[in-house]
Parts: structure tokens; sequence; C-alpha cells
């Protein structure tokens, strides 16, 4: 076993690591758990969120304990990254990982649990969401504000950012499921109109973005709405060949 709490939950570790360890039959299930499984935890009045990662293929037990950090490991580094950076997740306090003798059998990753208003989710299915445009344009803020960090979040998809609306009136956004990010000394127009891609299909909100984006980054508007659009729709047609690939594949099951 190998783990590391944060300093500030050094007082409470043995709870933490208690909770991990009684996880299969404690807890309160959040979400579907299709995937990955994540509960809530009780621990001293504040709610905690542990994920347990889908038990790893044979490849992947292997390189996980020789050549590659878990993704527990890496969703703890990243989150204690992104708050030095000034970006909101929900705070790290934990991550854990079980080996056998071929390599990674199991790992767990625990962080505060965070109640939000709604996700980039409800924007796009729910397009008379009140204060659609502006919490869509404010979006767009927070990520022009990762891209000049340097910051490419590689699963910016609808469900990855947690939007709460704050004392002030305005919006703070918090990243979930950070396993797969890079970060960069700069990066460049492309790479950041690619990383928006994933967001939405829906052309109108792709307009507002662009036209949001190019007001931060003073690179004409027609500019960045037909690279956005671009790396858009080659999203969308790599993304539905490959259901269909899939359903083809599957044909069996039914």
């Amino acid at each position: 076993m190998k783990y590391q709490t944060s300093p500030s939950v050094k007082s409470i570790e043995n709870k933490i690591l208690l909770c991990i360890s009684d996880f299969k039959t404690t807890g309160k299930l959040f979400g579907d758990g299709k995937r990955n499984i994540i509960k809530l935890f009780d621990l001293d009045g504040v709610t905690m969120n542990i994920k347990s990662f889908k038990i790893p293929n044979l490849i992947n037990k292997i390189a996980y304990r020789y050549f590659r950090k878990s993704k527990a490991r890496r969703s703890f580094e990243y989150a204690t990254l992104l708050l030095e950076k000034g970006i909101g997740t929900p705070q790290p306090l934990a991550y854990l990982e079980n080996y056998d003798w071929i390599g990674l059998k199991d790992s767990y990753y625990a962080s505060e649990h965070l109640d939000c208003d709604l996700t980039y989710r409800e924007l796009l299915e729910i397009p008379s969401y009140p204060d659609h445009e502006n919490i869509l344009r404010q979006f767009v803020h927070f990520s022009y504000s990762l891209h000049q960090k340097g910051i490419e979040f590689k699963d910016h998809s609808p469900g990855n950012t947690l939007i709460k609306k704050n004392s002030e009136g305005k919006y703070d956004f918090f990243l979930v499921d950070l396993n797969r990010m890079s970060f960069h000394e700069k990066m460049s127009f492309d790479l950041r109109m690619k990383n928006l891609c994933r967001l939405t299909p829906v052309k109108e909100m792709v307009v507002v973005m662009s036209n949001e984006y190019a007001k931060l980054s003073g690179e004409p508007e027609n500019l960045v709405f037909e690279t956005l659009w671009k790396h858009t729709a080659d999203f969308q047609e790599k993304f539905y060949r490959k259901k269909r690939l899939k359903k083809k594949l599957k044909f069996w099951k039914k």
C-alpha cells in the first residue's frame, strides 16, 4: 500500500484511511458508478468525496507500478498544483494505491465534496437556464485564465466543471476529474481552441464563447469562431464514428 495525505489533514489521517479501507461496505453512493465509483463520507462534519478508480487491465497494472503515476496520484498532485495556481478545484485530502505481485490493484482519491449549483452540462442541455449567457461568458473567462497559466485540462468536457454562484452574484468554477492534464510554458492559439472543442456542439453557444474569448485574447472574432468550430466539428465526427464502431463490435450483446 502507498498513500499520501495533505498536510492540513494529518491530524485525521487515520480516519481518512479507515474510510478508504471500508470503501466497499460503507459510504453513500454518489453518481451512477458505471465506470469509477464515488462515495460520500462524513468526516467530522465535513463531507468527503472518495473516488475508487476502475481496476486497470494487465498492461496498465504494470505501467502504473513502474512507468506512470496512477490516476489517483495524478488527481491528488494536479489538484494541489491547481490550487497553488489559483484555479478552483475541491480541496485534495489524500490518495491511496494498493498493489499485488503484478502491479497496481486498486486506487482511491479523496477530496472535500463540493455541492454545486450546476455544471456546464446544464448550460448545454437547458438553453433557458437562468442567466445562461452570463454564466457562459464567465466560464470563458475561467477557461481563458487556465490557458494564460499554461493549463491544458484534457477532460475539459461538460460534466467536469462545477459552478457555484457566490455571494457577489457572480460565479465560481471548479475543475473535477483531474487525472488528464498537461502544463505548458505557453499555449498556442490552436491548442487553446482545441482544448475547448469537447464542450458543446451547439453553434449558438460556440458563437458566444468565441465572442468572449476574442475580447479577452485580442484575436479576431471570426478567427476564434472558425478555429473553434472546426475543432468542435472534428471532435464530434470522431466521437460519433467511435460510437458507431463500438456499436458494431458489440452487436453480439443484443
